[in-house]
């Protein structure tokens, strides 16, 4: 069985304060995005630089209804989530019957007028 590219939560925190190469960074993400944890994969790929995925992740949030995810993918990409944006994740987090993160969609669209 091949050695898994996650690291166990100390072994995470310690690369991550330390300056990582992209490659590896890169690697690790994408590890764990092969392993369903998009959440975590983003701090590895934003320290790869990777602002190509990071934007897929985005847009994969959206379509998926997925308020956190996209709020957390935002704050790597150091871009605020537009207003279509959020009109778009909640229309499609309505669809997918996601009411908790289309009330915040909703709300956060409320705050920007």
């Amino acid at each position: 069985m091949a050695r898994s590219l996650i690291p166990d939560p100390l072994t995470r925190r310690h690369l991550l304060e330390k300056k990582l190469d992209a490659a590896q960074a890169g690697r690790i993400g994408e590890a764990y995005l092969a392993a369903g944890r998009a959440v975590e994969a983003l701090a590895f790929l934003k320290a790869a630089d990777a602002t190509d995925r990071l934007a897929a992740i985005r847009d994969e949030a959206i379509a998926a209804g997925d308020a956190f995810l996209l709020r957390e993918t935002a704050k790597a990409m150091a871009q605020s989530a537009a207003a279509d944006e959020w009109r778009v994740l909640a229309d499609n987090a309505t669809a997918a019957e996601k009411v908790l993160y289309a009330d915040q969609a909703r709300r956060q669209l409320g705050r920007e007028g």
